[in-house]
This record gives C-alpha cells, sequence and structure tokens, in this order.
C-alpha cells in the first residue's frame, strides 16, 4: 500500500461534482471521527456526507441520486435504532446502484455481516475501531474505492472502436484492450450514427476496418496487436539482454512467480503474446480463491498481481510470440517474433493451455463471428436480450453462464456428458439451477454452425434420442478441453502425447532415464532441460485451478533459486 494515498485515489474527472463517500452511524461522536479520518484522506478528490440515521441516509442518497452524483462508497455502523446498517444499505441499492458497502459492526455481528455478503451484495465488513486507521481502515477503502474506479470509469480519455459487429478481428482488437485493462468505447459503423460519423471522418474504406482512435496518438487502422501495443505505450521489448529468470506466459503461475522472483532480488522478465492473466483473466468471477469472500473477476486478479509485478521491479513484454528456445553454454535463449534474442540464465514455461476447437460442420469460418472461445467478462453486454448458447461443463463454462445470464435474455448450456456435478463446483451448479433463464442440455453436442458473414444458427444432436434440432442464435461460446502452449519447445523437452510438459521425478519413471542428462535428479517442475522449469496448466498432471497455478509459480522460484546456485 501506499502510505501516503498521495495520487493514487485521485477521482476521475467527472464533468459534475465530486463522487461521494458516505457515513452512517448514529453516535455522533464515532460520526465525526469517521468522518475526520475520510476527509483527511480523501477529501481532496471525493465528497465526504454524513448521517446519523438509516433515514437520513436514504434522503441524501435520493437527493444525490436526483442530481445525478455519483456515490462511490455507503460506510455504515450496524446497530442503529429503527433501521440496521444491514437494512440500510439494502434499500439503498436503488438510489445508488454502484456504491461499494462497507459495515462497520461489533464481534457479536460478524456473523450477520457475513450473511450479508451474499443477502445484499456487502462488499466488506470491518470491526470497530478501527484504529490506527492507517493500517485498520484506509486500506480496505483503498481497495474499494479501487474496485469502484474501476467499474466507473472517466470515458472522455477511453480508445475509442469503430467498426463491424460480426468482424472477427474487431473482436480481436476489443479482446486485446480488455484484458490489457485499457477503457474504450466501441462503436458499431452500421449500427450507431456516432460510428459512421467517425468512418467518414477518417475517411476509412471496408479494408481500415477496424478503426482504433488514441487520444492524443495517430488513428490506427486495422491495427495488429503489435501496432496496439506500441501505439499504447505498452513494453514490447525487453530493456536488458540478459535475466536470472525469464518467464514465458503471464497467466497466474507466470505472474505469480515474477513476485517471488523479482520481490527475492532476480532479474525478471515475463514474455506474453497476449495480455497477462491467461484463461482465468477472462473469467467473470472467482468465488473460491481464498482470502476474497465475495469472490473477484479474472480481471481483477490480473490486475491486482500486474500492479504487484511491477511494484517489485519485473519487467512485462507484451505482443511478443515465443517461437522456439535454445541453450547456449550456461544460459538460454528465448526466441521471439521479431523481437530478437533474450536470453535468461533460467526459464519457466507458464504458457498455460487454450480451450479445444470444436469439431462442427461450419464452424471455422464464423470464429469471431458469432462464435468465440472463451468470453470476457465485458462481452456479456453485448447479448443483450438475445439467446445465448455455451458449450462446456468445467467451472470456466460455468463462470461465462452466470455472467451471460444477466444480460441475455436465455442462457443454453450444452453439455455433452449426463451431467455438470463430475467438471463443475457446487456452487456453481447451484448458482446455475436457481437462474430462471438458464437452461441445462445434458448429453449434447453442438455438431453444426451455420450463417452469411456471421453465425446464426447451431445445430444440436441429441445423443440419447440421436435427433438433431436446428435453432436460431447469433452467439455461441465454446468452453472444453485443454491444449497447452508447447509447440514452440523443441524435442529436446519432453511431452506427453497431448504436448502437456513432463517435470520432475516423471521423468525418471514412466519416461527413459535418457531424457535427464545429469547426475543429480530433476528438481520437482524442472524439465527435461537442465533450468527449464514448467508450472501452471501446461504441465503434464497439474490441478487446473487458479490456487494450484499459483501455488506452483511460487515453488518455481525456489526452484529455481536451487537451481542458479548449482551453475
Amino acid at each position: 500500500m501506499n502510505p501516503s494515498g498521495a495520487g493514487r485515489h485521485a477521482a476521475h474527472r467527472w464533468n459534475q461534482a465530486k463522487p461521494v463517500i458516505m457515513t452512517v452511524d448514529d453516535d455522533a461522536m464515532v460520526s465525526a471521527a469517521i468522518s475526520r479520518d475520510l476527509r483527511s484522506r480523501y477529501g481532496a478528490d471525493y465528497r465526504i456526507v454524513r448521517a446519523t440515521s438509516g433515514d437520513q441516509a436514504l434522503a441524501a442518497l435520493a437527493k444525490l441520486a436526483l442530481r445525478n452524483q455519483p456515490v462511490a462508497l455507503i460506510a455504515s455502523d450496524q446497530r442503529m435504532p429503527g433501521m440496521t446498517g444491514i437494512q440500510m444499505l439494502e434499500q439503498s441499492r436503488s438510489q445508488a446502484p454502484t456504491a461499494k458497502f462497507l459495515l462497520l459492526t461489533a464481534y457479536a455481528d460478524t456473523e450477520v455481516a457475513i450473511r450479508a455478503i451474499n443477502d445484499i451484495g456487502l462488499d466488506y465488513y470491518l470491526l470497530k475501531p478501527w484504529e490506527p486507521p492507517a493500517e485498520r481502515l484506509y486500506p480496505i477503502i483503498d481497495d474499494l474505492l479501487d474496485d469502484w474506479r474501476e467499474a466507473n470509469p472517466d470515458h472522455s480519455a477511453d480508445v475509442r472502436v469503430v467498426g463491424h459487429r460480426w468482424s472477427d478481428r474487431s473482436h480481436e482488437v476489443k479482446n486485446f484492450l480488455a484484458r490489457n485493462h485499457v477503457p474504450y468505447q466501441w462503436y458499431d459503423i452500421e449500427r450507431s450514427a456516432a460510428g459512421q460519423q467517425l468512418g467518414d471522418l477518417a475517411e476509412a474504406s471496408v479494408t481500415d476496418l477496424p478503426l482504433v482512435l488514441i487520444p492524443d496518438g495517430d488513428t490506427l487502422r486495422a491495427p495488429s496487436n503489435l501496432d496496439l501495443a506500441d501505439a499504447l505505450g505498452l513494453r514490447t521489448t525487453a530493456r536488458q539482454p540478459l535475466y536470472d529468470l525469464c518467464i514465458v506466459g503471464g497467466g497466474p503461475a507466470g505472474l505469480a512467480a515474477a513476485v517471488y522472483a523479482a520481490s527475492e532480488g532476480l532479474s525478471t522478465v515475463i514474455v506474453e503474446r497476449e495480455a497477462p492473466g491467461g484463461q482465468a483473466g477472462q473469467s467473470a468471477a472467482i468465488e473460491n480463491y481464498l482470502g476474497f469472500p465475495r469472490g473477484l473477476t479474472g480481471a481483477d486478479l490480473t490486475h491486482r498481481a500486474v500492479a504487484q509485478v511491477g511494484r517489485f521491479g519485473a519487467e512485462m513484454v507484451l505482443a511478443r510470440s515465443v517461437i522456439g528456445i535454445e541453450t547456449r553454454g550456461p544460459v538460454h535463449a528465448v526466441l521471439s517474433d521479431g523481437a530478437g534474442d533474450l536470453e535468461a540464465r533460467a526459464v519457466l514455461v507458464a504458457t498455460g493451455v487454450s480451450y479445444r476447437q470444436l469439431a462442427a460442420t461450419g464452424i471455422s469460418e464464423l470464429n469471431g463471428r458469432g462464435v468465440y472461445y472463451g468470453a470476457t467478462a465485458s462481452e456479456a453486454s453485448q447479448c443483450q436480450g438475445d439467446d445465448v448458447y455455451v458449450v462446456g461443463a468445467a467451472n470456466s463454462a460455468g463462470q461465462a453462464v452466470l455472467n451471460l445470464a444477466r444480460f441475455a435474455k436465455r442462457v443454453v448450456l450444452v453439455v455433452r456428458g449426463p451431467d455438470l456435478e463430475r467438471g463443475m463446483s457446487r456452487y456453481l451448479i447451484e448458482r446455475i439451477t436457481a437462474a430462471e433463464n438458464v437452461e441445462v442440455r445434458c448429453r449434447s453436442e453442438v455438431v453444426g454452425c451455420r450463417g452469411d458473414g456471421h453465425l446464426e444458427s447451431v445445430t444440436l444432436l441429441d445423443n440419447g434420442s440421436g435427433r438433431t434440432e436446428e435453432i436460431a442464435t447469433s452467439w455461441l461460446f465454446i468452453f472444453i478441453g485443454a491444449s497447452p502452449h508447447t509447440g514452440w519447445l523443441g524435442s529436446e523437452v519432453v511431452r506427453d502425447d497431448k504436448g502437456f510438459v513432463v517435470t520432475g521425478p516423471e521423468l525418471l519413471g514412466s519416461h527413459d532415464q535418457q531424457h535427464w542428462p545429469l547426475s543429480r535428479p530433476p528438481y520437482a517442475l524442472e524439465t527435461s532441460v537442465p533450468g527449464l522449469f514448467a508450472a501452471g496448466d501446461v504441465r503434464l498432471d497439474s490441478m487446473k485451478r487458479v490456487a494450484s497455478a499459483v501455488g506452483e509459480g511460487a515453488m518455481a522460484v525456489y526452484l529455481v533459486h536451487q537451481y542458479l546456485a548449482t551453475i
């Protein structure tokens, strides 16, 4: 945490008044104290509003709503006469729909506060007293305000993207921006007058689309990811030729390894071909990650991890694909497309996996045109009022279904197996079953896709009866299987028949010992090439969970230290 908070919590410069932080407490002395503490820390960028009862708070919120003043945070005492803090917060949602909720409570009320996380969407509860505020109050509010600003940005400085709704390249550009946490506004050139006007002003032809308009920058015409990264000021080349550790892949395993390595003094660089976060970064909700009782989005987890990586001094090189690796004496050379070689004393492969391609007639020409592998949380809003089909039976599919169901008229989950229990966590199954606009079709498969320029229908096969049915839809999201990104590794790196990397003792067990060249045994996450490690989903028999990937990333750094001590 930045102890002073200087510059960290500057609110977006709204055209109207500052965003509001409201405090609610019937004890005049406590109310004055918390308002004083909040004003000293956040008063430069937020308006602090006090209320001494639930009714007074609701009346003040109604006035703020009429003035269109945004409310960022409501901090309320729980035990108040007439109306409890939880009751007040629940009623305030209609007046301040985006506000973060903080409950100030006594130890005896913690069970009630925990229930409120599910019942009213409580963001956090804090035991009283909160002294000293620099240690017990400010860090909590810092995080809540960070989250609020992330969800309620000022769009005046956003990147603008102009293109066709069903353009695969437009989808790729939007996906790249979203996953790299670059705010953007989308304009459909066919359905939006503003989009048509922007296209006319730029004198854009069909081949120029999508246009990407960057504030105070050049207009990009059908840019590649590398063009985008360079124009946005993202780092696309490494600063130095030699590192202690090069991490290939910026998912949870790679990010965790970078945090631990850099914090322990290793010169560290991550090379990521798309955006940090991996598949986890696209998740609409990760609800079973330790320390986050309300859960968090994959984008939020990634954003926090990237901030940690930068804080400890590790570098991140984006929009570069690694195409090979060579051993050059005591170092390894990581070869990338057009960026030259990058040498490191140790390398960690954390490239994760991608979703397998669905074998359905006519699907390949519709990729990015209504057919999508995975989905970012931001894509759900584009399905407003439509029927959406999702293929898959693991947690990633379940999380996507629940996010899409917030906007779509109906979401149909297509499952090849007899039920969801084999691959999906119980908490997701219960929420999917309870959702009124979600239908689960087990023992079913998508066997065909049809459309002129974009997806217009899918063909479903009922494996029980053998009957097929063609159904109109413009949206198909696919979450099946896992294919590791290991094609760039040479023949010296032992993999199984599916491409997963074999590590540690398994190199000496099920595989011939000739694959291991040294007299010492390989370290637990070491591959058949000494000094080349693997962690996360790319590794054979890994758990395929975010928490386990983070653990393996941290563990890999411990093993890297051991390896570096021997060379």
